[in-house]
């Protein structure tokens, strides 16, 4: 193909994010210093979000067979650069400054790196429209997250966490594959559209219902989704508090993308016992991830269980598959992405400067309001849009999500969805009613008292503000789901 100034600025956005990586592997060659990588990495993903702009104006556009750069993608892009830079955001007040006094004992440099790297996998997988492209995107966001887990490298749970991950995220690559090589042996096409336009003459045969089936495995491994879901609150709670806010929020988002886009293109991906097997898969998430969160003492498996569920609750959109699904999909990932951001936004700025683990035990919580009154007014609006209470964003997300269901008559799900919410109701205001207690005498563990006047406090309060005002006016964000359609839909 012919190579035009169109595409290099449909590219644009990932052609930073590259480069980035590339300067900031040169200043770390050139002098180890924590501050400059920070501003190098957050300049990048700010000037890729920016040139997403000009990039639209040439969209869609298909670069090669192996990506469609189009409103959806550029959608699912700006959420994930907006969820990276939250997280390299919260990474630089993880890790401390003082080089010599507290904060990370080991290098902190190559975390930006590794970050990077991961969200560049994640631009390849929502802009996929082809098996080797979404193989290719899938790897480069997991790879890099294997050492994201395992880096603070001197705590033995967060080194368990990283093995945990590498070998079962290693298991679902190696069912993706199989899928794959089982869905062309029998379509003879690797893209989407042309896997759909392969089978659509002929009836599904075993060989291609078990291609879908396995290739279902291998993201339903990275999505956690029930029963691939057990290395979830592992390494959650494993993982620095950065890192465990990277996979929940940027991380999932990318892969579900990719998945929407794989089941609206391809028709034999949808339809027969594959939509009972989702439906089962998604009643079961919802219903199994509440009721696991519902005994955690520990906040970050309570909010790793909790996002086994909200995933739950996703498929519910993607079962719809036609009217309102593609843009409850957009709204609900936003809103998701923005709260859970702002809930690991305080564990972080609990656990920092770095000291051992991460203030995660929900003892540590206890009274959190009389002392740090903001952040603990944070964590509550969080909590309350995790729940899907009216006035939060998360209200608007589930809004749309069972809009999504009626139209579509999918009762069975709408039952589960009404239950499973009705039980995380109670585990979240259990962590709320906790913030407010009184306890004389116990262990505090707190965030800084200037938290508020740093990038990282910035950022969350920022976070706790927009989902606030989403909840009260969230057209602006309904406009912007409802533009962000597939090339050829």
């Amino acid at each position: 193909m012919e190579f035009t100034q169109q595409h290099f600025i449909a590219l644009l956005p990932l052609l930073i994010v590259s480069a980035t990586t590339v300067v900031v592997m040169l200043a770390i060659a050139w002098r180890r210093n924590h501050g400059l990588t920070y501003m190098l990495t957050a300049a990048g993903l700010v000037l890729a979000l920016l040139s997403i702009a000009p990039a639209l104006q040439v969209a869609p556009l298909e670069v090669t067979q192996l990506l469609q750069l189009d409103r959806f993608a550029y959608f699912h892009m700006a959420l994930l650069l907006l969820a990276t830079l939250a997280c390299v955001t919260l990474a630089h007040a993880y890790l401390g400054e003082k080089p010599g006094g507290q904060g990370f004992p080991g290098n902190r440099e190559e975390l930006y790196l590794l970050m990077v790297l991961s969200a560049l996998g994640g631009q390849v997988l929502v802009s996929s429209q082809h098996l080797a492209g979404l193989f290719i995107g899938l790897e480069l966001l997991s790879v890099p997250v294997y050492g994201l887990v395992a880096y603070a490298f001197f705590n033995k749970r967060s080194l368990e966490a990283g093995i945990k991950y590498m070998v079962l995220s290693a298991a679902g690559s190696a069912f993706l594959l199989f899928g794959m090589a089982l869905l062309y042996a029998e379509s003879g096409s690797l893209s989407f559209a042309g896997i759909g336009a392969s089978l659509a003459a002929q009836q599904s045969t075993v060989l291609v219902q078990a291609g879908i089936g396995m290739m279902l495995v291998g993201l339903g491994f990275k999505l956690s989704l029930v029963p691939f879901h057990l290395w979830t609150p592992d390494v959650y709670e494993g993982a620095p508090a950065p890192v465990s806010a990277f996979l929940a929020t940027a991380s999932k988002l990318a892969v579900f993308a990719v998945l929407l886009r794989l089941y609206q293109l391809s028709p034999a991906t949808s339809g027969g016992w594959l939509n009972d097997g989702l439906t089962l898969i998604a009643i079961a998430s919802i219903l199994i991830g509440n009721l696991l969160a519902l005994n955690q003492s520990n906040l970050k498996r309570l909010l790793g269980y909790s996002s086994i569920a909200h995933f739950g609750y996703l498929l519910v959109a993607l079962i719809a598959s036609e009217g309102l699904a593609v843009e409850a999909v957009g709204v609900y990932l936003a809103t998701y992405v923005l709260t859970s951001l702002g809930a690991f936004g305080v564990i972080t700025l609990m656990s920092s400067p770095f000291q051992g683990r991460d203030a995660d035990a929900l003892y540590e919580y206890r009274g959190l309001f009389w002392r740090r009154p903001y952040l603990t007014a944070v964590l509550t609006v969080m909590m309350l849009s995790l729940a899907g209470i009216p006035m939060t964003a998360g209200f608007i997300g589930k809004f749309y999500v069972i809009a999504a269901g009626v139209q579509s008559q999918q009762w069975w799900l709408l039952g589960s969805l009404i239950i499973g919410s009705a039980i995380g109701l109670y585990y979240y205001l259990r962590v709320m009613v906790t913030l407010y207690l009184v306890e004389p005498g116990i262990r505090r563990h707190d965030a800084p008292l200037n938290w508020g006047q740093q990038a990282g406090g910035i950022m969350l309060l920022a976070v706790a503000a927009l989902a606030f005002l989403l909840g009260v006016y969230p057209q602006p964000l309904l406009e912007l789901a409802q533009h962000a359609i597939f090339a050829t839909l």
